[in-house]
């Protein structure tokens, strides 16, 4: 089968191939090999968009006798740089069968590969993570039976260094027991929880019975909280739903927690999108069939290491672990993960015993490739123990750092406190040689990177919106990820004018549509807004435009005006004055 992408400059034209029923026949870069009888559908899949196509397949079933050929045994992985080289032993015993090929399949993602012996290398894999793999014998001559699937091999994570550490199955280390779920606290016997090793590290995965959770949430009505407790210390904790469970949670208005004990993660359903993850995996999933994951774990040793070179690099001290934060789908070989949410996702880290709440300066993330961004972190305190509280919009490892800085020509500076405050927080940065330069006029460029850092948004890449952003210069990701949050506007000619000093009522513009996504300005009373500006003697000063945000900053206490009586909408916003009002936003959001 082939598959053609259009147009012929697509930026990326991989696409992904998977059958229905792998018992049927299964496909690997658009060749079908023919199974056992049976019908299965075969599905092309885009990796940029999304798009699909399907065909039916039949196959016609055997006229002579099947002779099925045993599973092969003792499979290894090497992981290599996008795919691994699989080795087995061929089954002692066929019965008789003429094996003509083996098929190894990788999950998750389901990509193939076919070969007429041992070792056999899977390619198309993704750097970073996770694969088992399996393998099975096929008998195409004697009426094309399939053996039994191979015992997964313990899985190898690919990466760009290359090489790899081969590594084997151990059966018999699988431990099961049972696990009380707790909606609103009370207690649930809902749960069983299976605990295995993987690649040297423990894998505790819950799995919730489904109708004992719907008969819960049923009782408790709307906005419940169901709480899976996982305390057996394990690496890598997973919390499993079937897509139903979380659409009948989304429609409750549900937040699921996982919580171990380095870290807790509170996901309101409806942030996990059922219905988009099921549109990606293909319109014939049925939701009970697709497996919803929600994962916390220990970073895998490529993933540490880039965070301690991101300390050094940064200058900044790591006080907790760094723990990795993953929500995926899964179904029929295919994986969807879910790395960006509308609203902000909460997660705390356990601080270690010991540890200084007052040298704890923020949460970052720590990104694939080295970067390093603030969230919106608080630090609290239950029965002794300190937290940081964590507050995202996107999956990533995360860590808890102390960063303090003070800039030399603030010390005296009213705005001394919020400076050396977002400074230390990775939010605003110096002018050089220890200097803020706090009475400066702050540009809009400059704004836009501040609003983004401050919100913890991932920096985007790609062309820009407006003509004037040259893609080259160093706010233009930023520029362009504000303007996709909704942030900022141009000026209607398709201009941005970034080098423009930006003036009050601008600046309150842009906080108050930061106010949305902080989910503050829900929170704000309804008021008139001409009203509200009468008792300053210049209001008539602030374009019409801008009244209903000015006044909403003020309504928040975000901003104040330049006397008691003067707003000075149309003066220039100084650095001093901005870092005064993000950390207000921040702090009356309740972000940190």
């Amino acid at each position: 089968m082939t598959a053609t992408v259009a147009p012929e400059n697509a930026t990326n034209k991989n696409v992904t191939w998977s059958s229905s029923d792998a018992n049927v026949a299964t496909v690997a870069n658009g060749v079908v090999t023919p199974v056992s009888a049976g019908t299965a559908t075969i599905t092309v899949t885009t990796q940029d968009g999304g798009y699909t196509a399907s065909s039916t397949l039949t196959v016609s079933p055997a006229s002579a006798p099947v002779t099925v050929p045993g599973a092969p045994m003792n499979v290894t992985a090497t992981a290599g740089n996008g795919q691994a080289t699989v080795t087995f032993m061929a089954p002692d015993d066929n019965g008789g069968s003429t094996i003509t090929r083996y098929v190894v399949t990788a999950t998750p993602g389901g990509q193939t590969a076919t070969g007429t012996s041992s070792p056999i290398v899977v390619t198309g894999l993704t750097n970073g993570t996770t694969y088992t793999f399996t393998v099975k014998a096929f008998n195409l001559a004697g009426g094309g039976a399939v053996s039994a699937a191979s015992p997964a091999v313990t899985p190898v994570t690919p990466s760009s260094g290359g090489g790899g550490t081969p590594v084997v199955a151990t059966p018999g280390n699988t431990q099961e027991s049972d696990v009380e779920v707790l909606v609103n606290g009370k207690v649930e016997n809902a749960g069983k929880a299976t605990t295995t090793t993987v690649n040297n590290q423990t894998v505790t995965t819950v799995t919730v019975d489904p109708d004992k959770l719907n008969e819960k949430l049923a009782a408790e009505g709307n906005n419940a909280v169901v709480t899976i407790p996982v305390n057996t210390g394990s690496d890598v904790v997973i919390g499993e739903l079937n897509g139903q469970m979380v659409k009948n949670m989304e429609q409750k208005q549900a937040v699921v927690e996982i919580k171990t004990q380095q870290a807790t993660y509170s996901l309101p359903a409806g942030q996990i999108d059922i219905d988009s993850i099921s549109n990606q995996l293909g319109q014939t999933a049925n939701l009970e069939d697709i497996k919803i994951q929600i994962q916390i774990a220990a970073p895998s040793a490529e993933a540490a290491k880039a965070a301690e070179d991101a300390a050094s690099v940064g200058g900044f001290t790591p006080v907790a672990a760094p723990v990795e934060f993953t929500v995926k789908g899964t179904y029929n070989g295919q994986t969807v993960e879910v790395s960006r949410f509308n609203s902000y996702v909460e997660r705390t880290i356990a601080i270690p015993d010991g540890g200084d709440p007052n040298q704890i300066t923020t949460g970052i993330v720590i990104d694939p490739d080295g970067t390093v961004r603030h969230v919106p972190t608080k630090i609290t305190t239950v029965d002794g123990k300190h937290f940081a509280v964590i507050n995202s919009l996107t999956n990533s490892l995360y860590s808890v750092v102390w960063h303090p800085i003070e800039f030399s020509d603030v010390q005296n500076h009213w705005a001394k406190d919020a400076v050396n405050d977002m400074g230390s927080r990775m939010i605003v940065d110096g002018t050089g040689d220890g200097l803020y330069s706090p009475n400066r006029n702050i540009t809009r460029a400059e704004l836009a990177a501040i609003i983004v850092r401050a919100l913890g948004l991932k920096v985007e890449s790609g062309s820009s919106t407006f003509t004037d952003v040259n893609s080259s210069a160093w706010y233009a990701g930023a520029v362009q990820t504000a303007y996709d949050y909704k942030l900022i506007n141009g000026f209607g000619d398709g201009l941005f004018r970034p080098q423009e000093e930006i003036t009050r009522e601008q600046a309150m513009a842009i906080i108050d549509k930061a106010m949305t996504v902080t989910g503050l300005q829900a929170k704000l009373p309804q008021h008139d807004a001409d009203a509200s500006l009468s008792s300053f003697v210049d209001a008539a000063k602030v374009s019409s435009w801008a009244k209903e945000a000015v006044d909403d900053s003020l309504q928040a206490g975000i901003v104040t005006g330049r006397t008691g009586s003067e707003l000075d909408p149309q003066a220039d916003m100084t650095r001093a004055e901005i870092a005064a009002m993000i950390q207000r936003l921040l702090q009356k959001s309740d972000l940190i």
